[in-house]
């Protein structure tokens, strides 16, 4: 199955090249339906470019911060000067929602597929 996701410029281009190889997400109704072996094309919402990544694993946990305790922070997207807080992540969820559905680790390998979407 094939999953449609948007993503902010800075994470797109982590995965892109590489850096970034777990996506944070709310354990939603939409995220529960993502199995290993499906895969997501993510879209650069400045862009409009797309990447297709396979989904390799899923880490599904209560908290963000059960989440970063248990990955490094390079793979979630943090430089090494960078400080990673797991409070970054009420920039796009509740702490309503996320004690509602608690969070996923989606674990990708990116696929040379790259388009424009504008």
């Amino acid at each position: 199955m094939t999953h449609m996701m948007n993503l902010q410029h800075e994470p797109f281009v982590k995965i892109k090249n590489g850096t970034k190889t777990i996506e944070m997400r709310l354990y939603d109704e939409k995220r529960s339906r993502i199995k290993v072996g499906d895969f997501i094309v993510f879209t650069d919402i400045d862009s409009g470019e797309t990447i297709e990544c396979s989904v390799t694993k899923l880490f599904i946990y209560s908290t963000f911060e059960e989440l970063y305790y248990h990955h490094d922070q390079r793979l979630l997207g943090y430089r090494c000067d960078e400080e990673a807080k797991p409070s970054d992540m009420l920039r796009y969820y509740s702490a309503d929602e996320i004690k509602r559905f608690g969070v996923v680790g989606v674990e990708l390998e990116r696929r040379q597929s790259y388009s424009m979407q504008r």
